[in-house]
């Protein structure tokens, strides 16, 4: 058999490749599953979350921000350790973005807190001087659209399989206007811690109102980001 192929370069080369395709799969393969699982301690994200990870896209915020630490000595001294693959697990998308014209926010809630946020939000130049990340006023005013970030919370359950514990997330199918109903109760009280920490008191209001701004939701996100 050898011996033919020897003889056919062209049925040589399509079985040096199958063989070496099929090595490669069988090494690779398994190692990626295995580094792709949640690393220990790993939660998806809540509702909340979830909807200040859609006002991150929506900003367009991964076009300043990426979210990879690198395993050099530079970022691992400024930002931390460096990320692992099992840490994007519940991330549908992934954000790692590719440009870095403010730093990378993927260990960001390890060293920044609530009101940072706020203020840096409200007025970037004034908490960092030289900033030229614009202000976003109007986070403070839109409601976060916490239907959107439900039903693919509802989704990745289903699809994925995605760990979210009935705490975190009530499903009816029957009536998912009250599965929604009932998850907004829990959403609430988690915006409520937030906003506890922050000072405008508009987003006092509107939370006391039983409405979530943008803000709130987009700092749960970010303080989930450690």
């Amino acid at each position: 058999m050898f011996h033919w192929m020897e003889k056919n370069p062209f049925f040589f080369t399509v079985f040096l490749f199958v063989v070496i395709a099929y090595a490669g799969l069988v090494e690779i393969l398994p190692n990626f599953a295995e580094q792709s699982r949640p690393v220990v301690g790993k939660t998806p994200y809540t509702v909340l979350q979830l909807a200040g990870k859609e006002v991150y896209v929506k900003e367009n915020c991964m076009s300043c921000h990426s979210q990879m630490v690198r395993p050099f000595k530079n970022e691992t001294d400024r930002y931390g350790m460096y990320s692992l693959s099992g840490e994007y697990a519940y991330d549908r998308p992934f954000l790692w973005g590719s440009k870095r014209t403010g730093p990378d926010l993927h260990r960001v809630g390890n060293y920044r807190s609530t009101d940072w946020h706020e203020n840096h939000m409200k007025e970037p130049a004034t908490i960092v001087p030289g900033s030229i990340m614009p202000k976003y006023p109007w986070l403070f005013t839109n409601n976060a659209d916490l239907e959107t970030a439900y039903a693919e919370a509802v989704t990745v359950k289903k699809v994925f399989s995605t760990p979210y514990t009935e705490a975190m997330l009530t499903i009816n199918d029957e009536n998912p206007q009250a599965g929604f109903d009932a998850t907004k109760s829990v959403i609430l009280e988690e915006a409520k811690l937030i906003a506890a920490d922050m000072k405008d008191p508009e987003v006092k209001a509107a939370i006391a109102a039983g409405n979530v701004p943008e803000i709130v939701a987009l700092i749960a996100y970010l303080n989930s980001l450690k």
